[in-house]
């Protein structure tokens, strides 16, 4: 993969936005009435300058990932920085691989991140949902349980949660900012995917000596050619999602699948 190169240093005190109808500023999710403008491949801190300004202090950028997995927990990361500039790796030559989306990033950096952003946060803290809990209560309310576990985890609570994408699934009472790719706009965010798949994609890996025909380690639990074949012949693990459609297109192990309450949850989300 390419390093990212950014036009413009990332990190720079972005100008404060006015706020519409009376809000306080940094409060309101982003309109849709004019096209955005491009995404940077790089991460910054506009979206926690703007914030600041509306009086909050601790800001904690929230992630997830293993959403769209057929075997695995949904993990979530909430992370707090202290705005200052965030760790950079050796690129080729004299270029840097500066902090974006985890999805960005190829696996040896996002390993590389993911050893030294625990030093250089001023918190962060991992929740998770199982496999189990997700077929009990749904997707939506699996990721908010995991996000609150996350939350209540850091040594203080934050003043705002920013949330990747347009569904505030916390709702109250955390205060919430959402920021569609927020994982390419915001380091706090940024910082929080990065931890967010690493720390998933070593749970899924641990699982490969006990299941090596599912190959966790490569596909984390998602439907990979190899994953889809091991269901086929040898059912799913204890580890799968039991709920989940993917069970419709194997006959031979349809039986086995869970139909939950529709009045427990909202439901399984569609699988991307």
């Amino acid at each position: 993969m390419t390093d990212p190169t950014p036009s413009a240093e990332p990190y720079d005190t972005a100008e404060t936005k006015s706020s519409p109808d009376g809000l306080l500023p940094g409060l309101e999710t982003a309109g849709s009435d004019s096209a955005p403008p491009p995404l940077p491949r790089v991460a910054g801190y506009e979206i926690e300058n703007e914030l600041r300004e509306s009086g909050a202090l601790r800001i904690a950028g929230v992630d997830e990932v293993g959403r769209g997995a057929w075997a695995g927990p949904v993990v979530v990361c909430a992370a707090v920085t202290d705005l200052s500039p965030p760790p950079e790796l050796p690129g080729r030559g004299k270029r840097k691989v500066r902090l974006t989306d985890s999805k960005l990033l190829t696996e040896a950096h996002r390993e590389a991140f993911a050893e030294v952003l625990p030093g250089w946060l001023a918190s962060y803290a991992i929740g998770s949902s199982p496999p189990q809990e997700i077929d009990e209560v749904g997707m939506t309310e699996a990721l908010r349980r995991a996000a609150v576990r996350a939350l209540k985890a850091l040594p203080e609570p934050p003043d705002l949660v920013i949330l990747d994408g347009n569904n505030d699934f916390l709702k109250r009472p955390w205060r919430v900012r959402c920021e569609i790719k927020a994982d390419q706009r915001s380091v706090t965010v940024a910082a929080a995917s990065v931890l967010a798949k690493v720390h998933r994609d070593r749970l899924m890996a641990e699982l490969d000596p006990e299941f090596p025909a599912y190959g966790f380690g490569a596909c984390a639990g998602y439907p990979s050619p190899v994953h889809q074949k091991a269901l086929e012949h040898h059912g799913p693990t204890p580890h799968h999602r039991m709920s989940w459609s993917y069970l419709d297109d194997l006959p031979q192990w349809r039986h086995l699948k869970k139909h939950r309450d529709p009045l427990a949850g909202e439901g399984q989300l569609s699988l991307i």
